[in-house]
């Protein structure tokens, strides 16, 4: 849904239904479906960071570190090949690393009333 958003935004030619998962695209600024993969990639990443607290309201970290490992897959199969493009995996390892933070952080203060919600302290 947000690759789609991008596409419309950027006003690309051809809908790719790649986009979530397309490491072979030449990554350079002026390239829009670079843009448009590089953007759908972190902007999904961090609304899944809000969808995992709002829905498990625990141990976010995990469930993005699962999310990431089964995208790393289909990503494989749909491409059929490992990604080994740098660009790629910082972007991933940046998204990640987004989903984690906004996603705890956002756990931690909404159940922090509730008495059964673990502390950072007993992590």
């Amino acid at each position: 849904m947000i690759g789609s958003v991008c596409f419309g935004a950027f006003r690309l030619d051809h809908f790719d239904g790649l986009i979530p998962f397309d490491f072979k695209t030449e990554p350079a600024e002026s390239n829009s479906k670079y843009l448009v993969n590089l953007l759908s990639l972190e902007l999904t990443y961090f609304c899944s960071g809000l969808l995992f607290a709002a829905v498990v309201r625990r141990r976010v970290w995990d469930y993005a570190f699962t999310v990431t490992i089964l995208h790393v897959m289909i990503t494989s199969l749909v491409m059929l090949e490992f990604p080994m493009v740098w660009q790629w995996w910082l972007a991933l390892g940046s998204g990640l690393f987004l989903m984690i933070c906004n996603g705890q952080l956002i756990a931690y203060f909404t159940c922090q009333s509730e008495q059964s919600y673990a502390s950072f302290s007993i992590y």
